[in-house]
């Protein structure tokens, strides 16, 4: 996410200012100065502009940006660069509504006891509070949320515009994003996901001239239950509840780790239809799920074998 060193600069940089402007005010050395104005260039927070020698530095037009900044000419006594860890960040972006420490240390992937720390740092200084053992921003701190949401959609725009600069963020959570591009890409971290990626499965669809990436650095492939919530969060109609019903049938997903990943994806609901629609034979009440012998002849079709 950002060093301490890089929130220090971007509280601090004005419109303008040098590289030893920046280096007195922050009591850095100038070396140690560019290169954090060097890592704030690579991920699209700040600019230079050569004036002879001197290079200024310039804030983007970033919304992450514009409300860190905000943030700190309004509370100038809190110490944010400290505050804001990469932790304390990832905590911060779950943090949308009241949460109990379990509730954002399972969102957020994290320990109960790292978000434990991590919020009492916050209560301590008043940011946060509990009711009734949730947590929540006090006053206006909930902009602590705008923060830590707007900068991470900003650096996930940051990685795809860098190999797809037409692509679309389709979901994104903290980590990972999927993204809907008219190109192929074939760069680390990116990982084919929707219908080209149901050929896997022995599942053969008419393609469409868009491709579908999952960003995720903890992930080797896209597993059958992640594709199953991919294809519902690309386009929730017949025909794609239609292929997730066919992937369920024919692969074999924990249902357990099917709902977990549903969680993820806010598709709980979605997926406990689906779920219900095949352990019933079809008796749900639904428009966008086929009629049970649509179905049948499509499983017949692919030559997918349906439980009896």
């Amino acid at each position: 996410m950002l060093r301490c060193i890089e929130l220090e600069v971007l509280a601090t940089v004005e419109r303008g200012d040098t590289i030893s402007e920046l280096a007195t005010k922050l009591d850095y050395s100038e070396s140690y100065l560019s290169r954090a104005v060097g890592d704030l260039v690579e991920k699209g927070l700040v600019y230079t502009e050569r004036d002879g020698r001197r290079k200024r530095v310039i804030p983007s037009d970033s919304r992450a940006v514009e409300v860190y900044q905000d943030l700190v000419r309004q509370y100038s006594h809190i110490d944010f660069p400290d505050l804001l860890t990469r932790k304390a960040l990832e905590v911060l972006y779950y943090l949308d509504q009241p949460r109990t420490v379990t509730e954002i240390a399972n969102r957020s992937d994290n320990y109960r006891n790292t978000v434990n720390r991590v919020l009492k740092r916050f209560r301590d200084r008043g940011l946060v509070g509990t009711d009734d053992g949730r947590y929540d921003f006090n006053g206006e701190f909930n902009r602590l949320y705008e923060f830590a949401r707007e900068l991470a959609h900003h650096l996930h725009r940051q990685r795809l515009e860098a190999v797809a600069p037409t692509g679309t963020i389709l979901w994104e959570d903290h980590d990972e994003f999927l993204a809907q591009t008219e190109t192929e890409i074939d760069a680390e971290n990116f990982h084919e996901t929707g219908l080209a990626r149901l050929a896997a499965f022995d599942l053969q669809f008419l393609l469409t001239r868009h491709h579908y990436y999952l960003y995720s650095e903890d992930l080797e492939r896209v597993s059958p239950a992640e594709l199953c919530c991919h294809t519902l969060l690309i386009n929730d109609d017949t025909r794609h509840r239609s292929y997730c019903l066919l992937l369920l049938s024919h692969a074999d997903i924990d249902e357990s780790a099917l709902q977990e990943r549903a969680a993820q994806y806010g598709l709980e609901d979605e997926i406990d239809v689906l779920l219900r629609y095949l352990k019933t034979d079809g008796e749900v009440d639904d428009d966008r799920l086929p009629e049970w012998d649509e179905f049948q002849e499509l499983a017949a079709d692919y030559e997918v074998q349906l439980s009896q």
